[in-house]
């Protein structure tokens, strides 16, 4: 059993397409890496070890979910450790360059490693003089690196050429060194995503494209090359990070509206945010509500559809987990959480309804169709003809859609996101396609269109 069999817990947030760790010191102490607002899984995991977080890293200021480690400081005492350049705004450990940190038994070396932001550290584990392996953050990921233009245009050439550098330092460590990243599969920060999520230096040696990059301009070229769009929340947070999240005094809970209180509050601004499965909104739904499927990926869609100085209400079906929506919208920075009324409450009460049909692949023939999908997804294989929009943009573009649109993804809870947008800005007889592309091609026997 190695070190990482033995002390290291990786902590992954699928939805986000994150990892954090959770690192037993031997002594009933740990320390935690890059971990998130949401700090349920970690928690658990070290209560079932006995643990007490002594110390809380953070890589990075993150782009895409609130820290946990200032949380960690007021419920644990745990010292916080990050980037002296970060300039945080709470009390924490400053670290520059080849700081090292006393863990008790073990060290953390703090390493340069900009690219993905300014400030980006990454975290080498030291036994004595022994490399057990490194927290890269956003810097080397599996098969990739972290992406680059997350502080603008202006920046991003430079960030990139900064990434080529941190990422041929990362690859002078030993080849038996782990490599712990915090983005990975799923992650909008990983360009592209990987299928794992941990991997060794000389592993990436082997296998990384752009560690086999034979120059600089090369690195850059194959870089921004990868890079697809990413959720307009990630513009937000690293300030809110440099400032440091509200810390939480009591888990948080979701108000149980009436129907009375549902109307006033929309009456005064509110977004409502239909949270219940696909089906159920395809067959009644408040007018105006936007359809974000409670499931691993509602946080994405969340910060990335709802402005964050709107009020939110949601509604909800019989046994959707309330604590995990508050999690997933608290971790993203959206804290306007007004509460939340049952599906029921509004029927009973003969409120105004509209329906969106849902069909199947093959009932489609001679309808336009509307892919909602990544760009890199559409080029891959999409319905011959389909009009491509990402979901991210279609607020913006809902002038383009076709009319009457069956609207597709990959298995239709996006798409039915797609459908609410649009139905909210006039457009009438939607549909959506109930599965994905590979469904119509099963259905039909035709061949997927490949490109732009």
């Amino acid at each position: 059993m190695g070190f990482a069999d033995d002390h290291l817990i990786p902590l992954v947030d699928e939805g986000l397409g994150n990892s954090a760790y959770l690192v037993g010191l031997g002594d009933g102490r740990a320390l935690a890496v890059d971990a998130s607002r949401d700090l349920r899984a970690l928690r658990t995991a070290a209560e079932r070890r006995g643990l007490s977080v002594a110390y809380a890293a953070d890589t990075h200021l993150h782009a895409d979910f609130l820290t946990g480690a200032l949380q960690l400081a007021a419920d644990d005492g745990a010292t916080v450790l990050a980037s002296a350049a970060g300039h945080r705004a709470f009390p924490h450990t400053a670290l520059a360059d080849g700081d090292e940190s006393d863990l008790g038994g073990l060290s953390l070396r703090a390493l340069a490693t900009p690219g993905h932001t300014d400030e980006h550290l990454s975290f080498l584990l030291l036994d004595g003089t022994s490399e057990l392996g490194v927290f890269t953050g956003g810097s080397l990921i599996v098969g990739s690196a972290a992406r680059t233009d997350l502080l603008g245009a202006d920046r991003t050439e430079v960030l990139t050429r900064a990434q080529y550098q941190s990422l041929r330092r990362l690859a002078q460590l030993p080849d038996t060194t782990a490599v712990w990243p915090t983005h990975g599969a799923g992650s909008f920060c990983s360009a592209p995503p990987g299928a794992e999520r941990t991997t060794t230096i000389g592993a990436q040696k082997q296998a990384n494209a752009l560690l086999a990059a034979p120059d600089e301009d090369t690195f850059v070229r194959q870089l921004l090359g990868s890079l697809g769009s990413y959720p307009a929340y990630f513009d937000r947070l690293g300030e809110i990070n440099r400032r440091g999240p509200a810390v939480l005094g009591t888990a948080p809970a979701l108000a149980a509206l009436s129907v009375a209180e549902t109307r006033q509050l929309l009456g005064e601004g509110a977004q409502i945010v239909d949270v219940r499965p696909v089906t159920d909104f395809a067959h009644g739904h408040i007018p105006g509500a936007i359809s974000i499927p409670l499931r691993d990926q509602f946080a994405t869609w969340l910060g990335w559809l709802l402005p964050d100085d709107t009020p939110l209400l949601f509604v909800t079906a019989p046994g959707q987990d309330l604590a995990e929506l508050t999690w997933q919208a608290l971790k993203i920075g959206c804290e306007r959480l007004a509460g939340h009324m049952e599906w029921a409450a509004w029927q009973v009460e003969g409120g105004r309804q509209q329906t969106i049909d849902l069909v199947t692949a093959d009932c489609i023939a001679g309808r336009p169709v509307l892919d909602i999908r990544q760009r890199a997804e559409h080029a891959a294989g999409h319905i011959p003809g389909a009009v491509g929009i990402e979901l991210g943009e279609l607020t913006a573009r809902s002038d383009e859609a076709p009319a009457g649109a069956v609207v597709a993804c990959g298995h239709g809870e996006r798409a039915m996101t797609a459908a609410s947008l649009l139905a909210r800005a006039g457009h009438n007889d939607l549909a959506v396609l109930d599965g994905g592309p590979g469904d119509w091609a099963n259905a039909t026997g035709r061949t997927l269109e490949e490109g732009a």
